[in-house]
């Protein structure tokens, strides 16, 4: 694992790639037009076009559950009306890296599940595999149509002050905030139609279709169309808006536990008019409350019998069982030996050095240096169970100490990045704000990807934690480009209204 010839500088000190200017004063080509318009438009009447967009999103009922401040309140999506502006050049160099690192993770689950041929190579022992917390040995030889375990990767990408792209995450298993990026678009044609005229921007209304196609590839019955149904724990989800919204705009059923029902191994949705086959299911639950004959006793959200129809190829259920084993943060440095392995190909997209605490060299680094390192949990999601060690109290990372010495493996520590920031409201004025970026990568019988995805933001000033359910928010994403189909009228005729 290779180590930084120094400790990795706290972005206090740092300097931070700026998605629109390029140094003092001097605004980057791609952001000159957006700049001359933002220009010519009255501090008062951006600040009227903001509170639009928050009655709307009111209004439209787009909220998300808060779990860090101890009360689980629900609160409206924080938007910027500032959009994130990546030039076409960056988006190709990115969109190739995302196909790459998708088709060598689905390499890899289907592998990891079948004939292990990177055991045989030495990159991992049977050991790695089947003790991985998130091992699912129900899965072991369950062939998956078109052998796609992930058909929706949320990858985090983050730029660094060099302005070189970093993959900080991989989500293969419920990834979520898609219908955020979608809704941030329809937003934003509301409140600034002109811009879509004027620019050249490339659209991402057809998420949507590219979701339904890619469920429908998914289906173990090759004849008609299939019967596609999203799975949801309920009304009460944080993620609930995304589930109906989905399902909404597919023209498939939203269902709940209590909706659907096995008979003879295969599953059924109830109707009024009697019971109906269900070919896919787009689960947004996790593995071990999907069916509780299998997995937790106590589970209400799942359905008896799902994991038999499923493995006896009756039914797919999207994303697949097991894929915990690939994107947990133990496995994210060994990304780029898959890549050779699989692909025989160099990875386009850099990860970020990741020491595994498992490994007593990086957990004596680790240690060493915890004032300058991001620990995470290995198995921990949504911004909780870290540390940023520049910006924790003396006392947070002696706590912290004690916590990865009582289970090394739990944990790994990256250095700690200076992500890019982007203008951002904060009040009337336009200050920086660190940013990330959430691609969606469709894996069917071909890759799909729209151009763009979740851009997330810090809101606090100097916060490097852009977790919604952290206090951040989100941004649109513009991809723009001469030879892009720019405003779609029909679009704008969608859920903001």
């Amino acid at each position: 694992m290779p180590k930084p010839d120094h400790p990795a500088p706290s972005p206090r000190n740092v300097h931070f790639f700026d998605e629109m200017f390029a140094g003092k004063g001097h605004i980057r080509d791609h952001y000159q037009s957006y700049a001359n318009w933002l220009h010519a438009h009255s501090s008062e009447d951006m600040k009227a076009r903001r509170e639009e967009a928050i009655e709307l999103f009111h209004r439209i009922g787009i909220t998300f559950s808060v779990y860090g401040d101890g009360t689980l309140s629900e609160r409206t999506i924080p938007f910027d009306t500032v959009p994130r502006i990546i030039p076409a050049a960056d988006w190709k160099h990115l969109e190739r890296g995302l196909e790459q690192r998708a088709k060598a993770l689905n390499a890899f689950l289907d592998d990891a599940y079948h004939n292990r041929s990177l055991v045989s190579a030495g990159l991992m022992s049977h050991e790695d595999i089947d003790r991985h917390p998130c091992y699912q040995s129900m899965m072991r030889q369950v062939d998956l149509p078109n052998n796609v375990h992930a058909h929706i990767c949320g990858i985090d990408i983050v730029r660094n002050s060099d302005g070189t792209f970093y993959v900080l995450e991989d989500n293969l298993r419920t990834p979520s905030g898609v219908s955020y990026m979608l809704e941030n678009r329809r937003m934003m044609m509301r409140l600034f139609p002109e811009l879509f005229i004027q620019q050249h921007i490339a659209p991402i209304h057809q998420y949507p279709d590219y979701l339904y196609e890619t469920l429908c590839e998914a289906s173990p019955n090759s004849g008609g169309s299939p019967t596609i149904a999203v799975l949801t724990p309920g009304r009460f989800n944080s993620a609930y808006f995304e589930h109906a919204y989905l399902a909404q705009n597919m023209g498939v059923e939203l269902v709940e536990a209590s909706d659907l029902v096995v008979r003879e191994h295969k599953v059924f949705m109830k109707t009024t008019s009697g019971l109906e086959r269900i070919d896919v299911i787009y689960r947004r639950i996790d593995d071990e409350f999907l069916d509780p004959a299998v997995f937790r006793s106590d589970s209400v959200l799942g359905v008896a019998g799902l994991m038999d129809a499923y493995r006896r190829g009756h039914v797919s259920i999207v994303n697949a069982v097991g894929n915990g084993i690939a994107d947990d943060k133990s496995m994210y440095p060994l990304i780029p030996a898959l890549i050779r392995f699989y692909l025989a190909e160099e990875p386009i997209l850099a990860n970020v050095p990741t020491y595994r605490c498992q490994n007593q060299e990086d957990l004596a680094y680790t240690l060493e240096h915890l004032e300058e390192l991001v620990v995470k949990e290995a198995q921990g999601s949504g911004g909780y169970g870290m540390l940023v060690g520049p910006h924790a109290s003396p006392e947070e990372v002696n706590q912290f100490r004690k916590r990865i010495l009582a289970q090394p493996s739990a944990y790994i520590a990256q250095p700690t990045l200076a992500l890019s920031t982007c203008p951002t409201y904060s009040g009337d004025l336009l200050s920086p704000r660190h940013i990330d970026l959430r691609p969606f990568v469709l894996m069917g019988k071909t890759i799909r990807i729209v151009p763009g995805g979740l851009t997330r933001v810090a809101l606090k000033e100097g916060s490097l934690v852009v977790n919604s359910s952290q206090g951040g928010g989100t941004k649109d994403t513009w991809i723009a480009e001469s030879d892009f189909t720019t405003y779609d009228p029909d679009f704008d005729k969608g859920a903001v209204c």
